[in-house]
């Protein structure tokens, strides 16, 4: 009788990356010691001083790098990995895609990854509490923001419109590869085409991390909810 397979298994880890640090490493480490038997690990064109941390990464035989000799932005490089995932790992049933800064926490990954395969046709999403305290005002507003835009002009009722922790079924990831978007704007596309798709997605509650060094230094809550805002119109009118 076969065994069933565990998530980490079932599920390869998704992590595209930009000129990454320690904190990459520390997120690679923890998942191979989780025991996660699949990560895809994309390149995004880093420069030469960052090769290292990929060339680290490499070592491990759960580990398949691949890499943009150029920068091509946050959603082609998911779209790489999920290429990769259609074309090299048939056994694979889903993928759960995830963030190099350490933001994702082990069993979030690992709960959002058994909520999908529980599931089978449906999109889960990892998303903050942004009610609980220390959470920054301007993170705050610009996610109320965002849900609210989300509500009125596609109907869509979800409490993390830009969380970057989401597991996919195998099924779905050849319409993902087809949504519009090269860079971040990709994510926000993700959610409004899913609605169009009929694609059901679920929520999982995930803990709410902040590094406030990297927080201040990329957040700005009225760029940010303009930017969705923009994409938003251009799907709404297209």
């Amino acid at each position: 009788m076969e065994t069933k397979k565990t998530c980490r298994e079932a599920v390869a880890v998704i992590l595209p990356s930009l000129n990454p640090d320690r904190k990459f490493a520390a997120v690679v480490d923890g998942l191979i010691a989780d025991g996660f038997a699949h990560i895809v690990i994309v390149d995004d064109g880093s420069d030469a001083q960052h090769q290292q941390w990929f060339t680290q990464a490499a070592r491990y035989p759960q580990c398949t790098v691949l890499h943009h000799g150029v920068n091509k932005g946050k959603g082609r490089a998911l779209k790489t990995a999920f290429a990769h995932v259609v074309s090299a790992l048939p056994e694979i049933e889903g993928v759960i895609t995830i963030d190099g800064d350490g933001q994702h926490l082990l069993p979030d990954i690992v709960a959002c990854a058994e909520k999908m395969l529980k599931n089978g046709d449906k999109v889960v999403l990892g998303c903050r509490d942004f009610d609980q305290p220390g959470v920054p005002p301007r993170s705050v507003a610009g996610n109320k923001t965002t849900n609210r835009m989300f509500k009125l002009f596609y109907g869509i009722t979800i409490s993390d419109t830009q969380t970057g922790l989401r597991a996919i079924p195998r099924r779905f990831l050849p319409r993902f590869i087809e949504m519009e978007g090269e860079r971040f704007e990709y994510e926000t596309n993700m959610l409004l085409q899913m609605k169009k798709q009929g694609i059901v997605f679920l929520e999982q509650p995930i803990e709410t991390v902040y590094d406030p060094e990297d927080y201040s230094s990329h957040y700005n809550a009225v760029k940010d909810s303009w930017r969705i805002f923009k994409i938003m119109m251009k799907a709404k009118f297209k």
